[in-house]
């Protein structure tokens, strides 16, 4: 069937689907570009931000709240330990569990990365009112 001959209902949702999409590619984009002055990715960024915030994770609570699973996340704390960014530690009751925790390098980089990345976050909506975003976030929070 073609989209043509789609019902209005199901052309409706794809259309809204792909703008949600190309305005998401759109920020993230824009907004991940500053991370290149740093040498660092989406994902890696992800991690430091999480443990910086949160303190020392488990590689399974880091994953989940970066989205990423672990194969991924594990080459992603990999390359990190090789910058000496961060850094493992397996827990002594059970050493199939794993922390991650900020080296002093590891701190001083997103000390410095997180309030750049947080202006530019603020930048790219700022086009927004304080309403758009409540109300945007309202239908945000319906996905859940």
């Amino acid at each position: 069937m073609k989209y043509s001959q789609l019902p209005d209902k199901q052309r409706n949702a794809l259309n809204l689907f792909v703008k949600l999409m190309r305005a998401t590619n759109k920020l993230t984009s824009t907004v991940h570009e500053h991370l290149k002055d740093d040498n660092l990715t989406i994902s890696q960024f992800g991690v430091l931000e999480a443990v910086y915030h949160l303190g020392p994770l488990s590689q399974s609570e880091l994953g989940n709240k970066i989205l990423k699973s672990n194969a991924n996340l594990t080459t992603v704390v990999d390359s990190l330990e090789k910058k000496m960014l961060v850094e493992r530690e397996r827990a002594s009751d059970d050493r199939r569990r794993v922390t991650v925790k900020l080296t002093e390098s590891g701190k001083e980089l997103i000390s410095q990365v997180f309030p750049r990345h947080a202006q530019v976050v603020t930048n790219e909506l700022a086009f927004l009112s304080d309403q758009d975003k409540d109300t945007l976030e309202k239908l945000l929070r319906k996905f859940k």
